[in-house]
């Protein structure tokens, strides 16, 4: 096992084996680089499945992958077996979102591992947990928010139910597993050992709905689906249109707000009136509140509006288009966004969601190709070059820099199930 490097950044100096494919288990990976580790993605000789699935699928890669190193090879080879023994010897963390049952078809139950390697940190993400009766079932992020409330609270009231607008069942489950791994890293720090950190899809979502599950302990009245607004105060996350064709959201329920917001539309007398003289008032008044807002509100700009309401510290906020977040400032201020370039291809993408002393990675190498780093991680381990073009002759290993890319398995090669 390696040791962190004093002064680098919080991972450096450890080792990350990143089995997992589309999303989850890549995420918690790409959360490990950002943070220093060299994590290295093994992936089947025909490379991770979102690699084969277009656009979408490499719009996932170039976002889960940055500054990793790709080794491929076949898991089932008695030979790409050998190469994985070698590579987790030298692990700190080992990640993957295989469907339940896999990793032990492969060799890789974390009992297994964890009694060969007592300091790994074994992380890994299913569907819908291993111990229920859904423990085998194939998980995808649409199936969680399906399941667990997520669709049936997003949407119009009287609209269908809504899937939210990016895999945000995937990318909490990516955040959790990285919760987990760091706690685990923390621990071993202390106790010396390593331990099997576990999520899924269905935890994650479950997990981010912690204030719906203590409403629904207050009220006894499961949350529904109400579109824009919440449904115990108001106004809140409540949507006005304006003159100019744009939108705004605006939240003001305390009664200090609402009497600001009562000044800020020209009505300061509506903050006595009986129908929203307290928040429950304008709760169960707020369609006629909402007919206000949009009358004098929607007789502005966006712009103008929205100035108004900053101006009186109202909490309110543009409905932007993706294409104007891409260019806001404060997003290019923050130092999120990342130049990825290489040799292939170059693009921008957003890094670590926090800055540690101020600082986060302006630049990461793009997501590597497929086996991009395959005779160099092969090396690390003690393999000759002799060793290693045998490896890729035999369709063991891909190394697409080595010239030698064998398709003997990498046609009608069975795909591994993930969460």
């Amino acid at each position: 096992m390696t040791t962190t490097t004093i002064g680098a950044l919080p991972l450096a100096g450890l080792r990350v084996l990143d089995f997992g494919q589309y999303i989850a288990a890549p995420g918690a990976g790409q959360n490990l680089a950002d943070l220093g580790a060299d994590v290295i993605k093994v992936e089947p000789p025909t490379g991770d499945q979102a690699r084969r699935i277009g656009p979408f699928g490499t719009a996932m890669v170039r976002a889960n992958n940055r500054g990793k190193r790709s080794l491929a090879v076949d898991l089932r080879a008695p030979a790409g077996q050998e190469v994985v023994r070698d590579l987790i010897t030298s692990a700190d963390v080992l990640l993957h979102n295989f469907r339940h049952g896999v990793s032990e078809r492969l060799g890789l139950a974390p009992e297994t591992l964890l009694a060969r390697h007592p300091r790994l940190v074994y992380g890994f993400v299913t569907g819908f947990g291993t111990r229920g009766p859904s423990a085998y079932r194939v998980g995808l992020d649409i199936a969680a928010q399906a399941e667990f409330a997520v669709m049936d609270l997003t949407g119009e009231a009287d609209g269908d139910p809504q899937r939210v607008g990016f895999t945000v069942a995937d990318v909490l489950a990516a955040q959790a597993l990285t919760s987990g791994v760091l706690a685990a890293l923390l621990h071993r720090a202390s106790s010396g050992r390593g331990q099997v950190v576990e999520t899924s899809l269905m935890e994650a979502v479950v997990h981010a709905q912690a204030a719906s599950w203590a409403e629904y302990e207050l009220s006894g009245a499961a949350p529904r689906r109400r579109g824009n607004g919440q449904a115990l105060v108001a106004p809140a996350a409540d949507l006005v249109r304006t003159r100019d064709g744009g939108a705004l959201v605006v939240s003001a329920y305390t009664e200090e707000k609402f009497a600001a917001l009562c000044q800020v539309i020209g009505r300061p007398e509506l903050a006595a009136d009986a129908r929203f003289a307290s928040n429950r008032d304008r709760v169960a008044h707020r369609r006629e509140l909402l007919d206000l807002l949009h009358t004098t509100l929607g007789r502005l700009d966006r712009s103008a509006a929205l100035e108004r309401l900053r101006s009186a510290g109202i909490v309110c906020g543009a409905v932007r288009r993706f294409d104007e977040v891409v260019e806001d400032a404060d997003v290019r201020a923050s130092g999120l966004i990342a130049d990825c370039r290489g040799e292939r291809t170059s693009y921008s993408a957003p890094t670590t969601p926090f800055s540690l002393g101020g600082r986060r990675p302006s630049a990461t190498p793009p997501a590597p190709e497929v086996g991009e780093h395959t005779d160099r991680v092969l090396a690390e381990l003690g393999r000759s070059d002799a060793q290693i073009r045998a490896l890729i002759e035999d369709g063991v290993v891909v190394c697409p820099d080595v010239g030698m890319k064998n398709t003997k398995n990498t046609k009608n090669t069975k795909k591994e199930k993930t969460a």
